[in-house]
């Protein structure tokens, strides 16, 4: 399936309440855990350092940052729809944001959207999307929330 393509307001209100669709699964490395350790300078252990890991950490290995998590949100969102006719896009909150389980360092992860909302405020579309960050393999989510996207059509 390709990218949902979405050109204006209304269209993007026959979505509230279905599904806008799957990312593609994506790889967390270790060196994307090392990179985001340095942006962010959190250098837990249990983050960064292997052997560590893998002697101590009840996961066996190293795991992503929850935030990491967070942050791989965008990216996904992207390979799922592209708004067009837009002046504009703010990222402008995640509401109710629960991780589910942590994502081990070379899991697969991906997102599942669902359109929650959508209102218009004097000309800007507030969006209400939930997401479910899934690892391939597992019952259990990463996380779950709703991340909320201003649009500004022309």
């Amino acid at each position: 399936m390709g990218k949902l393509i979405i050109n204006s307001y209304e269209e993007f209100e026959q979505y509230v309440g279905k599904e806008l669709g799957t990312s593609d699964y994506h790889k967390i490395t270790q060196e994307q855990i090392n990179q985001f350790a340095d942006a962010t300078l959190d250098h837990q252990w249990i983050h960064v350092d292997e052997e560590r890991a893998k002697r101590e950490s009840p996961f066996g290995a190293t795991i992503a940052h929850g935030y990491l998590s967070v942050a791989m949100l965008a990216h996904l969102w992207y390979q799922i729809i592209e708004v067009k006719n837009i002046t504009m896009l703010v990222n402008y909150g995640i509401e109710s944001l629960k991780f589910g389980q942590a994502v081990v360092v070379n899991s697969d992860v991906r997102i599942v959207t669902k359109l929650k909302s959508i209102t218009n405020l004097r000309g800007t579309a507030k969006t209400e999307v939930e997401v479910i960050l899934e690892i391939k393999g597992s019952k259990k989510h990463a996380l779950k929330g709703v991340i909320v996207f201003l649009y500004q059509f022309k």
